[in-house]
């Protein structure tokens, strides 16, 4: 293996810079969004319930995603050691760091006076808001130009506004 296949394969150099390592955060808040629109029936702690289920939900697609990486694409390409599986863990990990704002702003919406309507409402503006920011952090670590980030911001924000309609059409 030659020192950019080495570079490349831990994650550093030109190799992940060029893929971006945001696009997991795009999607975590993409899934951070639309789990809080299913939670329209939530039990007796509906805010905790709805904490839970954003971090858990976070794990269980992040664990989901680094399984396809490591038995997908990798194994065909190289040996399954401890070093890969933790590349593959890190990697995928801000499917994860997404879910928390949305998390942390369901926790804090008593704080605001909000209640669970409106924490649900936070915790979907604060996701949308985390996938546009992904979005654009991504396009700027691998050497976008402003207009490019702005098209990226733009067509994110446009999904955002779609799935928040969703939830105007479900009604929760």
């Amino acid at each position: 293996m030659s020192t950019t296949d080495h570079s490349a394969a831990r994650g550093t150099g030109t190799g992940r810079r060029a893929r971006g390592d945001y696009t997991g955060g795009v999607y975590g808040s993409m899934l951070a969004a639309s789990v809080v629109i299913g939670a329209g029936t939530l039990g007796s702690f509906p805010r905790l319930e709805l904490v839970v289920l954003l971090l858990l939900t976070g794990v269980a697609f992040w664990i989901a995603h680094v399984h396809a990486q490591l038995f997908g694409s990798r194994l065909a390409q190289q040996r399954l050691d401890r070093q890969v599986v933790f590349h593959a863990c890190r990697e995928e990990w801000p499917i994860v760091k997404a879910a928390v704002p949305p998390a942390l702003a369901v926790a804090v919406s008593p704080l605001l006076g909000l209640g669970v309507q409106g924490a649900l409402w936070l915790a979907l503006s604060v996701a949308v808001a985390g996938q546009v920011g992904w979005s654009m952090a991504a396009a700027r670590r691998a050497g976008a130009s402003w207009r490019l980030v702005a098209a990226t911001a733009s067509v994110n924000l446009l999904i955002g506004l779609l799935i928040i309609s969703f939830k105007v059409f479900l009604k929760h």
